[in-house]
């Protein structure tokens, strides 16, 4: 499983350029990123590569973030690939509440991430379709407590 941050903003100018800047500022680089707004708030999604630090930073600069478990599969990166996953998950009656993606620059495949309703059976089942799912040190690093 992947840790994922969703950080609530209000729509406001400027509030995604300071929370972007705060995770900069505290040398944390995003892997993803999707925003879903509405008239009165946004939230960001965000993969990053020490999202233990991340909320750290974000809460003790006055962000409301949470954090939630998702799974990254390697897709594909072809035309249908990503149909071919949905139709796995879709006909052993697994749902995907959200997803999103990106492409790696050297890779040969897209990961995508998906919030779904049973983690577990989506693994199995992708697993057995020869899906790769990524894991958590393969795509950000494991965070290690300060002493």
């Amino acid at each position: 499983m992947i840790k994922q941050l969703s950080v609530f903003l209000e729509n406001n100018p400027g509030r995604l350029a300071e929370l972007t800047r705060t995770l900069g500022d505290a040398g944390i680089n995003m892997r993803a990123l999707m925003v879903a707004d509405t008239a009165e708030y946004g939230v960001v999604r965000i993969l990053c590569d020490t999202p233990d630090k991340a909320v750290s930073v974000l809460e003790g600069s006055g962000f409301g973030v949470s954090v939630s478990e998702v799974i990254a599969v390697e897709v594909p990166d072809r035309p249908g690939g990503l149909a071919d996953v949905l139709e796995a998950l879709g006909s052993e009656g697994i749902n995907v509440e959200y997803a999103y993606c990106f492409v790696e620059p050297s890779g040969t495949a897209a990961v995508d991430i998906f919030r779904v309703d049973d983690p577990a059976k989506a693994q199995t089942t992708l697993k057995m379709i020869g899906v790769r799912v990524a894991g958590a040190a393969d795509l950000y690093s494991i965070d290690v407590p300060s002493i």
